[in-house]
């Protein structure tokens, strides 16, 4: 078997005490062994006895082939530190490969007095057992050199001794699990699962089998049959964490949240301090608005291991969705921090809402992509030319039905004109069978439902349709397959309205924008090539039809007011300084209301006791439930005497719906791509002068529209007109043909 190197817990242990370790073993995990030995071999320079960097090395010679001087570097890290058992455990396989079984099997022995249940040692005790006294020497010779090979790198060859140790021994369970490794680490997942099937008749009662045989199921697209074998891994070792782990992550990529759910805190009640259990519970209990729970879990989570990857963000965006705000200036700056140190603190779409330099949003853009959606090592295109009559253009979403960004996009494709572009869904999500999604269904020329396929064979689709732009409309929002493009399927790809900002990654080549978000003095903060359409890159369908004031006040029953101020966007928008900016107008317009959407009851009693620790009765907060239809939800618009922007992740269709309606709205624009697009929109509609740059300016504005009513009216009447005169939004074709013209614009890169 092939021996790893640090483990997670070692790596986190060592993190600021000596981060030239922790270099070199990112180096060793992307596969640069020459780097990573050098950068062990200097920190030894500096201080011979650090144990850490002696296991490393041994790893590299292990795995290099090299037992003798491998067992050396073990026996110096147990000299160092008799209690790192990891090392014994490789010394054990050392000793095995030069020959010395009985001091093999006696490390191995020692290993389990002290773990009697680790599955690593309880595996190679049996491999010991096997190929030790009773074995005939000749499969005992074959399974020693197997696994030499297979530890070296020598696949093939590793391939054909198993092999050959299976013909004389079709029960012997090393050269069926390794071998079932080796097929999978090749992507023959049904030989592995095959295999891995016979390991587990041969040892019934090793879990570490079963395990293995869920993972290749679960990769041949088998998932009943996947979750299976997790049970029995489990069942037969009810402290197998990776199990757990595993079954968890299928069923929540089933749709199962609530069977996830159950999994992980089984998984936890095993082990309360299980690191990735903590996490995913955390984030399990956001799907289900549980914000509050989720904060305290990731709390818990950071309790045990500060630098978590992305634990801080993810603790610190579920209490922005609670509008907790309790630790929200210390932890924004620590983020910030890390983000610059280019650490892993928290994902992008998050970051947006605490911080508004592009800068620093493109680093932790660029460090997330490089973790999370890496290119993959075989590109599928390659420079090959294309010599279609129409450009084939790939949209990639799962967002095509009722959603926000679907119903911003169905105006503009309808209206794609077919003698040039040939359209094509790739769509990723639920099918909801609604209105919206049959209207998608007849926009395209071709739909192409991948809910269920998986990314890599997604993208040997596009490149064997031979797409000329691939688009994806998800970036790092929900449903994101960023990886999809990993696999350069296409000549052009580019990213396009679901997320707004850089993606950092290197395969995606452009970024549609407009001259607002995106003005020529903040390109260099994005990593694509930036084009530009003429007007507000949000499109917006002009089908909608919103009820009048008369409706909307049946439909929306308010309490007495003098002036209504409204803000309908994201909880995890709104934050301290913002909020005391509107407590603030609250206070200056007597009789004023603030009307806000009610999206989880966290949120809701968080907000109350903030109003109250402001002097603001919390009565004069209103919260607006969810409506049936989205003309429904238009309509209170109509009722609105001013929208408030947040800042600095503006509202984007929101403030595109106030806008629609004829409410004027206030924004604050920062640098960031998403402090910007409510700018775009109002520089579209002629009222730039409700852009502000900071929060006393942005007040002002605020407030007199209370304070004027004449100047009030005179704004509503400027855009009342706008609207009127159809110059605002543009036609659904304008639209079309300006996204057109941007499509023909790109070309490889």
């Amino acid at each position: 078997m092939l021996l790893f190197g640090l483990a997670y817990g070692e790596g986190r242990r060592v993190d600021k005490k000596n981060a030239e370790l922790i270099r070199a073993v990112e180096k060793q995990n992307r596969g640069d062994l020459a780097g990573a030995r050098a950068g062990f071999e200097k920190i030894l320079q500096k201080e011979p006895g650090n144990y850490l960097a002696h296991y490393s090395l041994g790893v590299l010679d292990a795995n290099a082939g090299r037992a003798r001087e491998a067992h050396a570097r073990f026996d110096r890290v147990l000299a160092l530190n008799g209690a790192f058992h990891q090392a014994r455990l490789n010394r054990s396989l050392m000793s095995y490969r030069l020959g010395d079984r009985a001091a093999a099997l006696d490390d191995v022995e020692q290993c389990l007095a002290v773990k009697p249940d680790w599955p690593e040692a309880i595996q190679q005790r049996r491999m010991l057992v096997e190929t030790g006294e009773g074995a005939a020497p000749d499969v005992a010779d074959l399974v020693n050199t197997g696994l030499a090979q297979h530890n070296a790198g020598q696949i093939d060859q590793a391939r054909e001794t198993l092999l050959a140790v299976l013909a004389r021994d079709p029960a012997n369970y090393a050269a069926l699990y390794s071998l079932g490794v080796i097929t999978s680490q090749q992507g023959q997942h049904a030989l592995a699962a095959d295999l891995f099937a016979r390991a587990c008749q041969a040892q019934p009662d090793n879990a570490t089998a079963f395990f293995a045989r869920g993972a290749a199921l679960q990769a041949c697209g088998l998932y009943e049959a996947a979750l299976a074998m997790f049970d029995q891994a489990i069942a037969i070792d009810p402290k197998f964490e990776s199990s757990y782990a595993n079954k968890s992550s299928l069923l929540h990529s089933l749709g199962r949240q609530r069977d996830a759910l159950a999994v992980t805190e089984a998984s936890l009640k095993v082990n309360p301090g299980n690191l990735q259990a903590l996490n995913n519970r955390g984030y399990l209990l956001t799907e289900f608005k549980l914000f509050s729970q989720a904060a305290d879990t990731f709390g818990v989570l950071l309790r045990h291991a500060p630098d978590y990857d992305y634990a801080l963000g993810l603790k610190l965006f579920a209490q922005l969705h609670a509008c907790d705000w309790s630790t929200f200036e210390d932890d924004r700056t620590r983020i910030i921090d890390g983000v610059r140190a280019r650490k892993p603190v928290m994902n992008p779409l998050a970051f947006n809402a605490i911080c508004d330099n592009a800068a620093d949003i493109r680093l932790c853009a660029e460090e997330f992509a490089a973790r999370k959606f890496p290119p993959q090592g075989k590109r599928l295109w390659n420079g090959e030319v294309y010599l279609h009559r129409k450009k084939r253009v790939a949209l990639i979403s799962a967002d095509f039905r009722e959603h926000p960004v679907g119903y911003l996009l169905i105006g503009l494709l309808e209206q794609m004109q077919r003698g040039r572009v040939e359209l094509y869904a790739v769509s990723l999500g639920i099918r909801d069978k609604s209105e919206l999604e049959r209207r998608f269904r007849y926009a395209f020329d071709h739909f192409l439902d991948c809910s269920q396929k998986q990314s890599d064979e997604i993208a040997r689709m596009l490149r064997d349709m031979e797409i000329d732009v691939a688009i994806d409309l998800s970036g790092y929002t929900s449903g994101a397959r960023l990886d999809i493009l990993a696999f350069r399927p296409a000549p052009v790809q580019a990213t396009y309205l679901g997320y707004p900002g850089t993606l950092g990654c290197p395969y995606v080549d452009y970024i549609i924008a407009d001259p607002v978000t995106i003005p020529e003095r903040l390109q260099s903060a994005y990593s694509e090539k930036v084009v530009r359409l003429p007007h507000c890159y949000l499109p917006r369908d002009n089908s909608l039809v919103i009820p009048e004031r008369e409706e909307a006040e049946k439909l929306h029953d308010l309490p007495p007011h003098s002036f209504l101020y409204a803000s309908f966007n994201h909880d995890y928008k709104i934050n301290p300084p913002v909020f005391a900016v509107w407590m603030n107008l609250l206070k200056k317009t007597p009789g004023s209301l603030l009307w806000l959407m009610r999206l989880n009851e966290d949120a809701y009693k968080n907000i109350a006791e903030s109003a109250r620790a402001h002097g603001v009765d919390p009565e004069r907060i209103l919260f607006a439930s969810r409506v049936p239809r989205v003309e429904d939800h238009l309509a209170r618009y109509r009722l609105v005497d001013v929208a408030l922007d947040t800042f600095p992740y503006n509202g984007h269709t929101t403030t595109s719906d106030a806008l629609s309606a004829g409410c004027p709205v206030v924004t604050l624009a920062g640098e960031s791509f998403a402090s910007r697009v409510a700018s775009s929109l109002l520089t579209d509609v002629g009222l730039d002068e409700l852009i502000t740059t900071d929060l006393i300016a942005y007040e002002r504005a605020a407030s007199r529209f209370a304070e004027d009513p004449d100047y009030a009216r005179g704004i509503r009447a400027r855009l009342a007109e706008t609207l009127a005169s159809g110059a605002w939004p543009p036609s659904s074709a304008k639209q079309a043909e300006a996204l057109e013209r941007v499509i023909f614009e790109m070309r490889p890169v």
